[in-house]
């Protein structure tokens, strides 16, 4: 009897002590109780921070997508000048380096109708963007059965005392198919570094090629071809260009057709005399061909 007097007795003061929280509390603390939890239930009550700036987040990723949208009209409207003006930061070392970062040549024609020469390959990459690279395989190595494999650079060697000190050669082709050429040739020691060479000495011997349609079996006057014939030479190797009708091709070698299409010439024949198996030497008179053509008369 004791035990369930004991449990009856305690189950209502738990009751109690859920219900009031501040029934054991004195007068003075329950009213201190009370000044501090009516201001939780308020903030309770308060929608949440994280909900109330979800609310108004919906405009701001819609100005977000309304300026990135804006930009890329005004990139594709420009043409990209803020990565061109970005490629074209450099440090000039020449007064015609300091002139295009100022702005004062606007296209490569009007410093090569000036004659004014360039010593910096950078300023051929900041005003033709689009230029191309070849390489021409002028090397080899012996092969099985007598053949030859073509290789990028050509070794050469020569005697010393403490032995034999290799060198290897490179020869490049820049162009950007819109009557824009230059050949370039470097020595180093190293394969990469002879490519690298190669292809800055071509930047800066580039030259306007005169396009024109000089065959008689076309007559459309059109760029596609060459006004006249023209000739050139380097060491053995002669060759002769003359201009074709549309749709013939250039009718050459692989070398030819490289250098010829960064040239921007599409229909030529091309007529070799020599030892055309040197093929820096062919390509060095295609060049020389290329270069004869400006000597004509008449504007470009």
């Amino acid at each position: 009897m004791t035990v369930k007097k004991a449990t009856e007795e305690k189950k209502p003061v738990e009751k109690k002590h859920k219900e009031n929280p501040e029934a054991k509390l004195p007068k003075e603390k329950a009213e201190d109780f009370l000044e501090v939890m009516e201001p939780k239930k308020e903030a309770a009550e308060e929608p949440a921070p994280a909900e109330a700036a979800a609310k108004p987040a919906e405009p701001k990723d819609k100005e977000e997508k309304f300026l990135e949208e804006a930009e890329t009209k005004i990139q594709e409207a420009q043409g990209d000048k803020f990565a061109e003006k970005a490629e074209m930061q450099w440090r000039a070392k020449t007064k015609l380096g300091a002139d295009v970062l100022s702005g004062k040549y606007k296209s490569l024609e009007e410093i090569l109708e000036k004659g004014e020469l360039i010593l910096e390959p950078e300023i051929v990459d900041a005003l033709v963007p689009e230029l191309k690279e070849e390489v021409v395989y002028i090397g080899g190595s012996p092969g099985k059965g007598g053949g030859i494999r073509r290789t990028a650079t050509k070794m050469t060697a020569r005697m010393h005392k403490s032995g034999r000190r290799f060198k290897l050669s490179a020869l490049s082709i820049v162009g950007n198919g819109n009557g824009i050429v230059g050949v370039g040739m470097a020595n180093s020691r190293e394969h990469r570094s002879a490519l690298e060479k190669s292809v800055k000495a071509a930047k800066l011997s580039v030259i306007r090629v005169r396009r024109g349609c000089g065959s008689w079996e076309c007559g459309c006057g059109g760029q596609h071809s060459i006004p006249f014939k023209a000739s050139g030479k380097s060491g053995s190797v002669s060759v002769t260009l003359l201009p074709a009708p549309k749709g013939v091709g250039t009718v050459g070698s692989e070398e030819a057709k490289k250098m010829l299409r960064l040239a921007g010439i599409h229909d030529v024949w091309v007529k070799t005399m020599g030892q055309t198996a040197t093929r820096n030497n062919l390509v060095l008179a295609i060049f020389e061909a290329l270069k004869n053509l400006n000597r004509g008369k008449g504007d470009l």
